[in-house]
């Protein structure tokens, strides 16, 4: 399934999007789409309806971000190769985690505002797992049967913050609003045969910036939710962003760039959509 919230900012509804990509409205079914709608159970029920029989909603509404209520993001930063070589950090032997606060949360196609003097903001496409069930201490095995499925997260960061302001505490640099554009779409895991096998890329003005495939990933998926399960429990409705690989404009030569007013991003993961937004002054 391909699951989805739409309508006005705060007001979203439930829904889907069918086989023929026609979006229909949920609401009749379940309240919203909330972290205790990605138990196991509760997303069979839902696989099993008619799709037929569910209202079509017309036009192009705004898609919000496909989960009514996210716990906690959770990043894993330098998880391609050639990223950490781009930014002259050395291949990490274990998963790096940071947090984005979830203030950042923001709709895959909503404005991404620059914090007030940013010179330094930057883009970063992202494969996302969403957590399904209550998971701790659990075995790379049965990783997976915690997840409820996939998205995209583009990590957006301001790196003077980042890297030299504020103490290089990654957290505030990642963290501003609307630095945080997830969706469009929560894509449930039987969608992906094969999450490491999913091209990625993103563009800015048209230009393509980041053009890579999860099979570069350091850490898989299933290494990336055993190890942080043994550090913190993951709860239903987490969203790991499982790093970026390389293109960022930190790592651009001679001269790095950065976003500016007015420049539009465009990111997609191959079977889970793309985003589109536009960057405005704060």
């Amino acid at each position: 399934m391909r699951l989805v919230r739409y309508g006005a900012k705060g007001e979203e509804k439930p829904g889907l999007i069918d086989a023929a990509g026609q979006l229909r409205d949920l609401s009749g079914t379940i309240t919203d789409l909330t972290p205790a709608e990605l138990a196991p159970e509760r997303l069979a029920k839902l696989a099993a309806l008619d799709l037929a029989s569910l209202p079509v909603v017309g036009g192009k509404p705004r898609l919000g971000v496909p989960l009514a209520w996210i716990p906690n993001l959770i990043c894993i930063g330098l998880n391609y190769a050639d990223h950490a070589a781009e930014t002259g950090s050395p291949i990490p032997d274990q998963p790096i985690m940071f947090m984005k606060h979830t203030a950042a949360i923001n709709g895959p196609n909503d404005p991404v505002r620059l914090p007030k003097g940013s010179t330094h903001s930057d883009w970063e496409v992202e494969l996302g797992l969403v957590i399904g069930k209550r998971a701790a201490k659990v075995g790379k095995a049965d990783a997976l049967d915690y997840l409820a499925g996939y998205t995209i997260v583009n990590d957006v960061s301001e790196r003077d913050v980042q890297m030299n302001g504020g103490g290089k505490q990654w957290c505030k640099g990642k963290s501003p609003e609307t630095f945080a554009p997830i969706g469009p779409w929560l894509v449930t895991k039987d969608e992906i045969q094969d999450p490491q096998n999913l091209a990625l890329w993103l563009e800015v003005d048209g230009h393509r910036y980041q053009d890579s495939s999860t099979r570069q990933l350091i850490f898989d998926v299933a290494t990336v939710i055993s190890h942080l399960s043994h550090h913190l429990t993951l709860l239903p409705g987490d969203v790991i962003a499982t790093g970026t690989p390389p293109g960022v404009g930190l790592g651009i030569k001679p001269e790095p760039v950065f976003l500016k007013p007015g420049q539009v991003m465009r990111l997609g993961i191959e079977g889970l959509g793309e985003q589109r937004q536009e960057v405005v002054a704060g």
